[in-house]
């Protein structure tokens, strides 16, 4: 009986790692969908990819404007917070972080439909999911064997790779927890200097969304002629 103990307790927490991609994936493919598609009241990807190229005329000049576009989105924290339809959706995730997700998945998603990409197809949305890390830590896990390629690799590839997407997920879902707790962090050491206060957090925001922005841009080279 005594033998039998230790592989009776451990059957928890195998379970329980098994099933961390499928968690992590399913948070992360609505937050995508949510994205992608948008609601009645928030266009979604290709939509406001369609409406910058129509005002702006210029694909680059486009891409310019989505990126200031979101970066704004995501300094607003009352945006952030009330987007339609977000306490609807189902996620894991506290709504501030969901909410700052979906912009920035958003943003990535429309700036690659504008290069030529189609968001549709699997490759290429594990690559907007990767993207998602940003570009020092995507060089960091392609550099540790951790993750096979960059998501330019990935949209890319001959065929989808549904393991790869797994570990995608899950890597990305950690990496936004990461994300968060560094922020508050942050947020907690400017409470404590004068004149400065909740603005840090909008201002961490913008910054992180824009650099994403920008990472995006040099990873997901035209294909449009």
């Amino acid at each position: 009986m005594s033998d039998q103990e230790p592989s009776s307790s451990q059957e928890p927490s195998k379970t329980l790692a098994q099933r961390a991609p499928e968690v992590a994936g399913n948070v992360l493919r609505q937050i995508l969908e949510f994205a992608i598609d948008g609601n009645m009241t928030i266009p979604g990807a290709k939509d406001a990819a369609a409406r910058s190229l129509q005002t702006r005329g210029d694909h680059e000049a486009a891409v310019d404007w989505l990126i200031r576009q979101h970066v704004g989105l995501a300094g607003a924290q009352g945006f952030l917070t009330n987007l339609g339809g977000l306490l609807a959706l189902p996620v894991a995730l506290p709504t501030n972080l969901a909410g700052l997700a979906i912009i920035q998945m958003r943003m990535i998603a429309a700036i690659a439909h504008l290069r030529g990409y189609d968001v549709n197809d699997r490759r290429v949305r594990s690559a907007l999911t990767l993207a998602m890390l940003g570009e020092d830590e995507v060089r960091k896990q392609v550099s540790s064997g951790k993750l096979a390629s960059t998501p330019m690799g990935i949209a890319t590839a001959p065929v989808f790779d549904p393991a790869l997407e797994h570990s995608v997920s899950e890597r990305v879902f950690g990496g936004l927890g990461a994300k968060m707790a560094g922020k508050h962090v942050v947020v907690q050491v400017a409470k404590r200097i004068p004149l400065v206060g909740g603005g840090v957090g909008a201002a961490a925001d913008g910054y992180f969304t824009y650099a994403l922005g920008q990472y995006a841009r040099r990873e997901f080279i035209r294909r449009r002629g």
